[in-house]
């Protein structure tokens, strides 16, 4: 209930009591500010966005870790969501003081100093956590919304797909452990980490399929660790009897090691970012490929060889691992036909059917 009285000192005392039953009270110099305070505090129970006046007292950065421990994340992701709010400008700014002003200087500073596919990614993971500030009632609205982000350059622009001759250069060039690396890379489509992790019981040499079931993070020896694939990344990928061909030599004259029998590995060690991405740019320099070429420029490579053969978007996203097939349609949109390529090609098939056509067929056409 919620009532409003003057008091002996002639200033109005409006209270209410809030979800859990305690008293909350303010008081006004006029009766009609107490009664639209109260009319604000009804219509946010009503809308469910009330927020107890004593929520958001704590810094973004003191009330980040207790809601983040509480998600459900993969290692990987809660150390980029711990990189994310560790660069924020406004860390020490208590929720309830959080405007959206303050956002959006962050965004613009960190616009000045890294690529905008980087702000986007700080900001997404930011913005889940003011999100979750407001259903946790520490805000009312989420300070995120809205801020405008750094435009990201289209796909078309930045993207760069080997020829086949390159692919073939680096196959040439790579040192005979690590053939196998560069083909399931570009014949495959794995990612650097689900390359690293292969081991021979994921390859069903008969059927040639390839089982991604686990990923290895890690920049150096030390932080090296297994998890499982991205979301949505577990998957089975038709292989051609060529790569199983390389795998199972690789097995042969290379070996594996540890009881997993893991494919690629430095030393005793599985290969991690740091490893992976040396022995990369020695193939790199043999082969005399641009500087700009990383081992996921082979998996740009894979994508744009199953779209030019004619698969869908579905096939395409799961082929890659990607848990939408929207994100295959935001990142390869451009390798497809588009409208017009695909209504010039079905209507000069249509005309060479009917212009080669011998003269009894049109005939007979006419007469039907």
């Amino acid at each position: 209930m919620a009532s409003i009285r003057k008091r002996p000192d002639g200033r109005w005392r409006a209270r209410y009591r809030d979800d859990a039953g305690k008293e909350r009270a303010r008081h006004f110099r006029r009766k009609v500010d107490g009664q639209d305070w109260l009319d604000d505090v009804t219509a946010s129970k009503k809308t469910g966005q009330y927020v107890d006046p004593s929520a958001g007292k704590a810094t973004f950065s003191a009330w980040y870790p207790s809601w983040a421990d509480r998600q459900v994340w993969a290692r990987g992701t809660r150390e980029s969501a711990d990189q994310a709010v560790e660069s924020v400008s406004f860390g020490s700014v208590p929720l309830a003081k959080l405007r959206r002003s303050h956002v959006e200087e962050w965004v613009k500073e960190s616009s000045g100093r890294l690529a905008p596919s980087t702000v986007r990614t700080r900001f997404n993971y930011v913005s889940m956590v003011l999100r979750g500030a407001v259903r946790d009632r520490e805000i009312p609205v989420d300070p995120s919304e809205g801020v405008k982000l750094p435009r990201r350059r289209r796909a078309e622009q930045t993207m760069v797909i080997p020829t086949v001759e390159q692919v073939r250069a680096a196959l040439d060039a790579a040192p005979k452990e690590y053939r196998a690396l560069v083909a399931v890379c570009a014949f495959a489509g794995l990612r650097l980490g689900e390359a690293a992790g292969l081991q021979i019981g994921d390859v069903d040499f008969l059927r040639r399929t390839l089982r991604v079931d686990r990923q290895v993070q890690g920049d150096n020896v030390e932080s090296t660790r297994l998890e499982s694939p991205k979301a949505g990344s577990e998957r089975t990928i038709a292989i051609p009897k060529e790569l199983a061909d390389i795998l199972a030599r690789h097995i042969s004259e290379i070996g594996t090691i540890r009881d997993e029998s893991y494919f690629f590995f430095r030393g005793g060690d599985l290969l991690n970012r740091n490893s992976a991405g040396h022995i990369w740019r020695e193939i790199r320099k043999a082969a005399k490929l641009p500087a700009t070429y990383t081992l996921h420029t082979l998996r740009h490579f894979y994508a744009s060889a199953l779209i030019s053969s004619g698969c869908d978007v579905v096939t395409v996203q799961r082929a890659l691992g990607h848990s939408q097939p929207s994100i295959t349609l935001n990142t390869y949109s451009h390798l497809w036909p588009d409208a017009e390529d695909r209504t010039r090609d079905a209507a000069a098939t249509l005309m060479r059917s009917v212009l080669d056509a011998p003269a009894d067929s049109l005939r007979t056409i006419g007469q039907v």
